[in-house]
């Protein structure tokens, strides 16, 4: 079991509910505004992501959509990438594990397929610092569509100002993703 370096506290989970980027509900769309690499996180994103002919430079899935298990085609339907690796990591944290796993996937190039044991919402935000300036982050936004973040600086410092918050050791987490 890996280390859990930061937990949300539930005084911050309304800061999570507002978009942090343009939502769109067409794949094809948002791939024509992505910047590579682009890294995904979540089940439903990255299957269509992958029907719209990209493979995410790094991926993030739990088979799990709104708590739900995924339907057999989108699970049967997320391939395609160079490598995969599994880790763990428990609800409303991000462990060190994570967070070293997404830095080697982007670092190492090509496509990896992070399938995560426990749950995978907050990987959106260490990827936002993790990507190069410009790279795109998607995620899903429940019952709404695909958050396409670009990873500038506003959207960098508003990531760093709420790992700073969250309970653990922020400074932690940012060394692991730089």
């Amino acid at each position: 079991m890996s280390d859990v370096v930061l937990e949300l506290p539930d005084t911050l989970r309304g800061e999570l509910k507002d978009p942090l980027g343009p939502i769109y509900t067409d794949a094809e769309q948002l791939l024509s505004a992505a910047t590579e690499p682009v890294v995904a996180v979540g089940d439903v994103v990255t299957y269509h992501l992958l029907q719209a002919g990209r493979v995410p430079a790094v991926a993030f899935v739990d088979e799990k959509t709104k708590r739900q298990t995924v339907d057999e085609e989108i699970r049967e339907g997320i391939s395609g990438f160079d490598r995969e690796r599994t880790i763990d990591n428990p609800a409303a944290t991000l462990t060190s594990e994570l967070l070293e796993t997404l830095r080697t996937g982007i670092d190492e190039g090509g496509t990896t397929l992070v399938r995560v044991d426990g749950e995978e919402d907050l990987a959106a935000l260490p990827a936002i610092l993790a990507v190069p300036e410009g790279a795109s982050v998607v995620y899903g936004q429940p019952d709404e569509g695909m958050v396409l973040v670009t990873a500038d600086g506003d959207a960098r410092e508003f990531v760093r100002g709420l790992l700073r918050r969250m309970d653990g050791d922020g400074d932690a987490a940012l060394a692991l993703l730089d």
